[in-house]
C-alpha cells in the first residue's frame, strides 16, 4: 500500500479499513494485556503476603508444640514422681479403700478423694449442710466418709468445719 503497488481504488480501501481493524485490535490486545499483568501483579502480591501468613503460622506452630512437648515431658515426669510416691503411701491401706478409690478415680475425671475443707467438698465444692456435718463428726475417725452429692471418699482435715 505505501509503495503504491495496490492500483485498485477498493482493494486500497478494503486494505486501509483491515489496517485500521487490526490496529483496533491490537490496542484492545494490548489493553487485556495490561489487565492481565496487573491482575497477576496483584494476585502474586496476595501471594506473597500469604506465603508469608504461612511462615508466621508455621512457626508459631513450632513454638507451640515444642512448649507442649516440654509441658507434656513434665507432666509425665510429675506423673512418674507421684506414681512413685503412691507405693509407700498407699502401703498399710486396706484394699477394699484403694479400690474403692481407683473406681471413684476413675469415674470423676481423676478425683477419687476430695478434702472436707469448711464445710464444703473440695470435689464438688458444694457446702454440706449441718445434719450431714454432724453426722460425719459421730463418726470414727477411720471410718471412710462420702460426700452425698458426688460420692468422693471426704478426707476430715483441721479445716474440715466440724
Amino acid at each position: 500500500m505505501d509503495q503504491g503497488l495496490v492500483t485498485n481504488p477498493k482493494d486500497l480501501e478494503r486494505m486501509q479499513h483491515e489496517l485500521v481493524s487490526l490496529e483496533r485490535r491490537i490496542s484492545s490486545l494490548e489493553d487485556d494485556e495490561l489487565e492481565v499483568m496487573e491482575k497477576l501483579e496483584e494476585a502474586q502480591r496476595e501471594l506473597d503476603q500469604l506465603q508469608q501468613l504461612v511462615a508466621e503460622t508455621d512457626e508459631r506452630l513450632r513454638v507451640v508444640g515444642a512448649t507442649r512437648d516440654e509441658k507434656l515431658a513434665a507432666i509425665d515426669a510429675r506423673l512418674q514422681q507421684v506414681q512413685a510416691d503412691r507405693g509407700p503411701a498407699a502401703d498399710g491401706l486396706p484394699a477394699d479403700l484403694i479400690a474403692l478409690y481407683d473406681r471413684l478415680r476413675e469415674q470423676k475425671g481423676g478425683v477419687g478423694a476430695a478434702a472436707l475443707r469448711a464445710r464444703a467438698c473440695g470435689g464438688c465444692r458444694l457446702t454440706l449442710d449441718s445434719v450431714e456435718l454432724t453426722r460425719i463428726k459421730g463418726l470414727p475417725d477411720d471410718e471412710v466418709v462420702r460426700c452425698e452429692e458426688c460420692q468422693r471418699i471426704l478426707v476430715r482435715t483441721p479445716e474440715s468445719g466440724l
